[in-house]
């Protein structure tokens, strides 16, 4: 039973499933703007079918999969909790990350990074413009679907840049907190940018909410 809490833990605290013996049903997230409130950087029509169609997807399907784990717990039933460690990862992966993209865009953009924010980039960047820079390449270079991650090492105490493949999350994939994310999944692009995922990627920080990512930092470091 601990091996299995232990595993769901570090698939991203998604729920007390079976372990606890209640599990509370994932939601699909109302975004805090309209779909077409991001426009002319993201259309209305990538919006409403990233939102409603594949967000919901991720969420619909981790809601199977944890009832299903919810079962395989209750038969101790250790293979099939094993077998289902991919679906968990991949749809609830997709509901968390999602969850922190839609938060991390406004419209309009909220300006260039502030405060505590700005010093700890500067700090561990030399700049904001590099900063942008090197989360830029790395998130472009993505191979095939992904996602390009500003997060902070609690460890280290910085901030570093990262990349995961699909829909891996990034805390439970490399231990950084993710502060804040670009989707170069096609499906968040596509339809307005075609393959020219640099101009994608370049145009995301024109809707940036650097005030979020700098809550996201502020609780990533309390107590610090």
């Amino acid at each position: 039973m601990f091996a299995v809490k232990n595993l769901m833990t570090r698939s991203g605290n998604l729920s007390s499933l079976a372990v606890a013996g209640t599990r509370q049903m994932h939601k699909l997230p109302d975004l805090p703007y309209d779909y077409n409130a991001l426009e002319p950087v993201i259309s209305a029509e990538i919006m409403q079918i990233h939102h409603s169609k594949h967000h919901a997807t991720y969420v619909t399907n981790l809601n199977v999969v944890e009832e299903k784990l919810a079962d395989a717990v209750a038969k101790n039933d250790v293979s099939a909790v094993i077998g289902l460690h991919g679906a968990l990862k991949f749809n609830g992966g997709g509901h968390l990350n999602h969850s922190i993209f839609w938060q991390n865009l406004c419209p309009g953009g909220s300006g260039e990074p502030t405060g505590d924010l700005a010093a700890a980039i500067n700090r561990d960047f030399g700049s904001i413009q590099a900063m942008k820079d090197k989360l830029s390449s790395s998130t472009v270079a993505v191979q095939g679907s992904g996602w390009g991650w500003l997060g902070y090492n609690k460890t280290a105490g910085k901030l570093e840049i990262a990349t995961c493949a699909n829909q891996d999350p990034l805390e439970a994939t490399t231990g950084l907190v993710p502060l804040f994310g670009i989707d170069v999944w096609e499906h968040a692009y596509y339809l307005q940018y075609k393959n020219v995922r640099p101009d994608y990627v370049k145009a995301i920080y024109q809707i940036a909410n650097w005030n979020d990512v700098a809550a996201r930092l502020a609780a990533a470091t309390a107590g610090k």
